[in-house]
């Protein structure tokens, strides 16, 4: 049924022509084809493929029916949960005041932005719904150029170069690590750098460090230990605790940024009201630790790790250059060496890169351009989750800790995404001779 006269013209410019989110999109044009009877390979929406452990899902079958509205920053409990997990593995000082718990990080950041005026610094490539969340605010963006060369990371000279053409611009930017779209991190020295850098200029830095906990060898550091001062700290349960559906958010504030917390939670007020009381109940275990979670993370870590450096061997032996990830479950693949053999089919870009692959290969990616890359560039974005997690751990805990896990773990416990890697890279092997370098 067409709109009624009048009504789709009164559509919000900021949202107009926006689509649904790339990651969400390419989940469901996935399990489409797949109920159309074909054999898809689903590397495009980066859900966890781990179990949410058993700990955590008792706690919320124990507080299914704690029904009542919780204060709007979050269950108090909770949040003092959270306050300790920071002081626990960073050493960060933070009371439960300084915690606010919302449905999922999404929502959080884009509360963020609804409040905070100014500008908002996106690297690229980076996370695809940063700046569609800036666009329907109407935030003005500004893209920080990053360099495949140097692992897509920020660099204190790029964001120095930035700021100084207008040093006393507000600014926020996002600091995503171990990041999403690329799997690398940072080290010390260079969060300290970057940190001198906003110290100088004043930018409020929201850390999004939800892959945190999925670091390989469990050594992520915040920027917050170099730039308290200026950091809000984002996670959540999606990714190091499996528990994407649940929605369940946290951000942390230094204490010279509680008004910005509080006025976020005004907005919350009159929006969201208060994140799922039983799951807020269940979380506090999640965040508590202890023997179970600390094995569990253990595990985690040890399969993606192997699965990641077996992906990145077999994309390299084909042509590729990629270096080794060092958390998370991403990979950002760059065709450029294989353009001469992909124009010769009619490819050019990132979008019509991946539409050939789905179709010809079942392999599922996101282009490179929804994550903020330019548009003729030949990059996708890698989500290796296609495996059965429960199945994987348990086999990871057969192995003793401190013995590598068998050569052929993935092969044989993460199968889809080594299958879809071997089709995608037999599927460049057969272009057009054209495309040898």
């Amino acid at each position: 049924m067409p709109d009624k006269p009048g009504l789709t013209s009164h559509l919000n410019l900021n949202v107009r022509g926006l689509p649904i989110s790339a990651t969400l999109g390419i989940n469901e044009r996935s399990h489409q084809l797949i109920k159309e009877g074909k054999r898809i390979y689903k590397l495009g929406l980066g859900q966890s493929p781990f179990p949410v452990p058993e700990v955590v899902v008792n706690a919320l079958k124990a507080n299914a029916f704690q029904k009542d509205y919780l204060p709007v920053l979050g269950l108090p409990e909770l949040r003092a949960a959270v306050a300790d997990y920071y002081h626990r593995t960073q050493g960060l000082t933070f009371a439960a005041d300084d915690v606010m718990i919302g449905p999922g990080s999404k929502e959080l950041m884009f509360i963020l932005q609804l409040v905070y005026y100014g500008e908002l610094v996106i690297p690229t490539p980076s996370w695809v719904s940063y700046a569609p969340q800036a666009h329907i605010i109407g935030r003005q963006i500004k893209w920080l150029e990053t360099d495949a060369s140097n692992h897509w990371k920020v660099t204190p000279q790029n964001l120095e170069k930035l700021c100084a053409t207008d040093p006393d611009r507000p600014r926020l930017i996002i600091l995503n690590y171990p990041s999403n779209p690329h799997g690398y991190t940072y080290c010390n020295e260079e969060l300290e750098a970057i940190a001198a850098v906003t110290r100088k200029y004043r930018i409020l830095v929201l850390a999004d460090e939800i892959y945190g906990e999925v670091h390989f060898t469990g050594e992520h550091t915040s920027i917050a230990q170099f730039y308290p001062e200026g950091t809000i700290v984002s996670s959540g349960l999606s990714k190091w605790c499996g528990a994407g559906g649940w929605r369940l958010g946290t951000f942390t504030f230094p204490a010279q940024l509680q008004w910005l917390k509080n006025a976020m939670a005004t907005a919350a007020s009159e929006t969201y009201t208060s994140t799922s009381a039983p799951i807020q109940y269940a979380a506090i275990s999640a965040f508590q630790g202890g023997p179970e979670i600390e094995e569990y993370l253990v595990q985690s870590r040890r399969v993606l790790a192997h699965l990641s450096h077996t992906l990145v061997s077999r994309l390299n032996r084909q042509g590729f250059e990629i270096a080794p990830t060092q958390g998370g479950f991403y990979l950002f693949l760059d065709f450029e060496v294989f353009r001469p053999g992909l124009a010769a089919k009619g490819i050019k870009d990132s979008v019509e890169l991946c539409e050939q692959l789905i179709n010809e290969t079942g392999v599922a990616l996101l282009p490179g351009v929804a994550f903020g890359r330019p548009a003729t560039e030949l990059t996708v974005r890698i989500a290796f989750v296609d495996f059965d997690g429960a199945r994987a751990l348990e086999a990871a805990g057969a192995t003793p800790a401190d013995a590598p896990l068998p050569e052929d773990f993935s092969e044989t416990y993460c199968n889809n995404c080594v299958a879809a890697i071997e089709s995608l890279c037999d599927w460049v092997a057969r272009l057009p001779e054209t495309s040898e370098a």
